[in-house]
């Protein structure tokens, strides 16, 4: 991907638009431009087909996915726009109830679904364009982990190992319930904690799972990411069915990818390392915050609902993750 966007970079030269604060000199989740020294307006966009059977689920899934970005930015939601793909040949109403819960999702949200476009397409596909608003002094970037710095998740993982075992037909029912609802919560109450608590770096966990996103935000602070393999937390039922080795297609090609840069201390099992990078959908927030602030961050969280939990630290380093068992 950074090849093909590569001729971007010398078409905009961050240099000729500095009211872009985030988005051309380095990547983050959405861009940031600032409109005056109060103001900075965030913008995303995310889109894919379905995960789940229920349309309502899935829309609401998709609509938290996307609005996830702007709360990865310490932002606040103000409205969206969908963005659909749907075939022709089937039912409308499906469609209906696809719209219904990706609009429940974002007035949950306090922001506004204000228009959309369609395209028709073999596949069904949803999601959003959404923009929000944050104080540029209030910016979290991926980038400002410290040495010392504790690593905290907000969500459980596992969610494309159970999403893959639905599709199997092998999927318990309240397992794919607990998924869908852990997809479908918000990163709202994690992000306005995460603001309250002043952390110093922040990313949502998403289709690069645990391990690539953890090393955006190593490489991005010029430092390395210390994760206790015992210290993760799976949803129920993804530990089972990744030791019956199913596994979804992008945490292979996760795995074959990021391992370059991650030095694991010793064997892990194929489960263990599976939750390392099994692409999330809709995941948590993972911050890094001074250790100071760890034990009220953590406990402002799980007393919100939060599934959070402390995985790991911030060691000297170059960019790079080691795995201890």
């Amino acid at each position: 991907m950074a090849q093909v966007l590569r001729p971007l970079s010398q078409i905009f030269q961050a240099t000729d638009h500095p009211q872009i604060l985030v988005g051309l000199n380095e990547p983050d989740d959405a861009a940031v431009f600032q409109l005056d020294a109060e103001r900075a307006i965030i913008s995303t966009a995310d889109f894919f087909p379905p995960v789940v059977d229920d349309p309502y689920d899935f829309g609401a899934i998709a609509a938290a996915n996307a609005l996830s970005d702007v709360y990865a930015m310490g932002g606040q939601p103000l409205l969206a726009i969908n963005l659909v793909a749907f075939p022709d040949d089937l039912d409308k109403g499906l469609l209906t109830e696809i719209l219904r819960g990706g609009a429940d999702k974002v007035k949950e949200a306090g922001a506004v679904v204000a228009g959309g476009h369609s395209i028709t397409d073999a596949e069904p596909k949803y999601g959003l364009s959404v923009t929000g608003e944050v104080s540029p002094r209030r910016i979290i970037r991926k980038s400002g982990a410290k040495v010392g710095d504790r690593l905290i998740l907000s969500k459980a993982l596992g969610t494309g190992i159970i999403t893959t075992a639905h599709k199997r037909g092998v999927v318990a029912a309240e397992h794919l319930a607990q998924a869908v609802q852990s997809m479908a919560r918000l990163n709202r109450q994690a992000a306005q904690l995460a603001q309250q608590h002043n952390i110093h770096a922040m990313t949502d966990i998403t289709g690069f799972g645990l391990a690539g996103h953890a090393l955006e935000m190593a490489r991005l602070g010029a430092v390395q990411f210390v994760i206790d393999i015992d210290k993760l937390r799976a949803l129920p039922g993804a530990l089972r069915y990744a030791k019956e080795s199913i596994f979804p297609g992008g945490l292979q090609r996760n795995a074959d990818y990021y391992r370059q840069w991650t030095r694991v201390e010793s064997a892990l099992a194929a489960s263990q390392e599976a939750l390392l990078y099994d692409p999330q959908t809709s995941g948590g927030l993972l911050m890094a915050a001074a250790p100071q602030a760890v034990d009220a961050l953590l406990a402002d969280l799980l007393e919100s609902g939060e599934t959070a939990f402390v995985l790991g630290e911030v060691a000297a380093g170059a960019g790079s993750l080691l795995i201890r068992g």
